[in-house]
This record gives structure tokens, sequence and C-alpha cells, in this order.
């Protein structure tokens, strides 16, 4: 499933997100940036031992990424140009500020790769696994920020033109997809 929006093709497909052939991978991480389950355990693996060096060097300089936040380090041994950590909010049951924070983190992370002059960019279902954000209010958060920042921004200062949701799990995939339409 796509749509446009400008010019920008945003997308969501189902597989694995270290084989994706892109410029940067967004990873769903802690905020100690640690290789740990999931997407951020996976790409960790797929990458090598440089992103935990480069991991490393982050936390040695700032002590982290809060949540909301993200960082930028190599792939490794990925193909891609780098991956954009992001440290997505644990869900607290809705009042602590959880969808902002969701939000935040896919801004942050355009912003990154806009920095950076990509040009496509793939995220993860950010919060879904241990952090137990609600997969549906996930989904519209996620679509809503990437959208109104496709939307906000002035053409000429946003070289990507093509954001792709990589769903693992198929479920995921059909509830993005479905989310995606109602932007047509």
């Amino acid at each position: 499933m796509e749509v446009r929006i400008d010019h920008v093709i945003i997308s969501v497909s189902s597989g694995d997100i270290t084989a994706w052939k892109g410029d940067l991978i967004v990873n769903a991480s802690n905020s100690g940036l640690y290789g740990g389950g999931g997407v951020d355990g996976a790409l960790h693996r797929a990458g090598g031992p440089q992103i935990a060096a480069e991991c490393a060097a982050i936390r040695q300089k700032q002590g982290g990424v809060m949540p909301g936040e993200a960082a930028l380090t190599s792939a490794g041994r990925l193909p891609n140009l780098g991956i954009i950590h992001t440290v997505g909010p644990i869900w607290k049951g809705g009042g602590a500020g959880e969808t902002a924070t969701l939000a935040r983190c896919y801004i942050s992370s355009l912003d990154l790769a806009c920095a950076r002059g990509a040009r496509s960019i793939a995220f993860p279902n950010i919060s879904t696994g241990i952090y137990n954000f609600p997969r549906q209010l996930a989904c519209e958060t996620a679509l809503s920020a990437v959208v109104n920042y496709v939307r906000g921004a002035e053409p000429d200062k946003l070289p990507l033109n093509n954001i792709t949701f990589i769903c693992f799990e198929q479920e995921n995939a059909r509830l993005y997809g479905e989310t995606l339409k109602t932007y047509i």
C-alpha cells in the first residue's frame, strides 16, 4: 500500500527491516542505545559491532537518548547510509504524554534524515513491542506525524521522496495499510 503526499511516496510493507535497501533505517531503541530485543537486537546483530561501538560513543558523549529524541550512527555491515536510533515511550496508560512522545520519535527521525540529505527512510512499529503502546493508536500517531511533517515541509528543504513503514507482523502491516488509505 502506498500514497503520494506532495512529492513523497509513503508506503507500508511487511518483512524484515534489516533487508530493506534504502538510505536510513530507524531503530526502535532504548535510552542507553544498547542492542535489545526486537528490531533493536536485529539491527545490532545484522549491522555488527561497529553500531554498538558508535552507540557507546554517543552514551559517553551525551549519556544516551531521551524518549522522543533520536541519534544517528553508521549502518555497520548493512548496505544503508546509517541507522537512526529513536527511543519510544513506554505505555503507562496514556496519561503521561506517551502519544506526543511517540510523535516526536518520528519527527526527530525525519529531522535527522533531512539534515543528512537522505532520499529514503524506513520506520519499524515504534513502542508496540515490549513498550506495550496500543497498536492502533501507535499506527495513527505514526502516520499522522509523518504525513503532517511532509505536508508542512518546504519542498526544497525535504530531500526525502520515499518513507516506508516496515511491519514485522502481517497484522501490523494490514493495520498500517488500512490507516494509510485514509490519507488518499
